[in-house]
């Protein structure tokens, strides 16, 4: 006979239920829009980062929200550092004043030049095997043999340390 528990009552699996709320997904979106890492977005929900993995191996929903805003904010900074690289102009406004009184108002084209820190970062991005400062050399021996290395006794090495020594 059972033993007090009602027959179609379901065992917990394990371990702690699930703090998980539907409205997660909108609210992690959001704080992904404005950058958040994985790490940004267990200190939102006062959880740990192993939480929040969890959650995007159980809930689909939180997953595509989190890709979804992480996926437009880096776009949104890689268009605004493209036209860093590249320069912009854009329309102003300015205005004159004098003792407190606005007496002129002009629409003006504020132009920035191409930004070369923003265009280096770009290109070492996009394109690393031509743009980065890491340089493969290849070392070689005579005629482009193997580097022939030589085993020199205890007595050869003090002796050419006394040779640099006296230079």
């Amino acid at each position: 006979m059972p033993s007090g528990k009602n027959a179609t009552d379901k065992k917990h699996p394990g371990g702690r239920p699930s703090n998980y709320k539907e409205e997660y997904a909108e609210q992690a979106y959001k704080v992904c829009l404005l950058g958040a890492t994985d790490k940004d977005l267990a200190s939102f929900f006062n959880v740990s980062e192993q939480t929040i993995n969890s959650w995007k191996e159980k809930h689909a929903e939180f997953l595509e929200s989190l890709k979804r805003g992480k996926t437009e904010a880096d776009a949104v900074i890689a268009s605004k550092l493209f036209h860093r690289a590249k320069g912009y102009d854009h329309p102003d406004i300015i205005t004159a004043s004098c003792q407190g009184v606005i007496t002129d108002i002009k629409t003006v084209t504020k132009y920035y030049p191409p930004d070369t820190t923003a265009a280096i970062f770009w290109l070492k991005n996009r394109q690393p095997s031509k743009w980065r400062d890491k340089a493969d050399i290849e070392h070689t021996g005579k005629d482009g043999g193997p580097i022939e290395v030589k085993e020199i006794s205890l007595e050869e090495k003090l002796k050419l340390i006394e040779s640099i020594k006296n230079l």
